[in-house]
């Protein structure tokens, strides 16, 4: 009997263990996103997660993170965020481009489009291919934007507009996906 009880405590032990080595990370199509990650000297932890599915396509996994101690979700005010998204196919740098410049256009007014028009530009420049499993990380930390492609900086600059109005791509009112983003934002 006391050999019973034994395995039963060691079973329960390792379920314990296995669900808590599940919530610190989650796995979409092999993309593994941390329950937290530290960058910029501070810590940030995961908001939520999804799959974007374009057409028929599974395109790219994400997870959307926030400075801890923060307001949950602000995924368009001055809080530090960042937004990492891992991609299953090829894309061209240039089809980035086009669809930064078409997504910020049309949520923005004129002016503040025109506004944006020369940081929009000088980002999406900063654009590189990528190939199934690289994985695009957008930063902002309270005072400095940064893209980053499999940890390798691309972009800096230091406009919150331009921020928010890149954020708010997959994390605004008008997404490119709604689904994906209330994903994001653990909705």
């Amino acid at each position: 009997m006391p050999l019973t009880c034994t395995r039963s405590a060691l079973l329960l032990a390792t379920l314990a263990v296995a669900t808590t080595a599940t919530a610190e990370t989650v796995e979409i199509e092999g993309a593994s996103f941390p329950a937290t990650i530290e960058t910029d000297d501070r810590r940030y932890e995961r908001i939520g997660h999804g799959l974007f599915r374009y057409m028929m396509w599974d395109a790219y996994a994400g997870a959307y993170y926030q400075a801890q101690g923060f307001p949950r979700p602000a995924p368009l005010s001055d809080v530090p965020r960042r937004l990492e998204l891992e991609y299953f196919h090829d894309i061209e740098a240039e089809e980035f481009a086009e669809a930064t410049r078409k997504s910020v256009r049309e949520a923005l007014d004129d002016d503040s489009y025109a506004e944006l028009a020369s940081p929009l530009k000088a980002f999406n420049e900063r654009y590189r291919d990528v190939a199934p499993g690289d994985r695009y990380a957008l930063t902002w930390n309270g005072d400095h934007l940064t893209l980053a492609l499999n940890g390798e900086t691309l972009f800096e600059g230091d406009d919150p507009a331009l921020a928010s109005a890149l954020f708010g791509i997959w994390l605004g009112e008008d997404p490119l996906g709604e689904e994906f983003r209330d994903d994001l934002l653990g909705r």
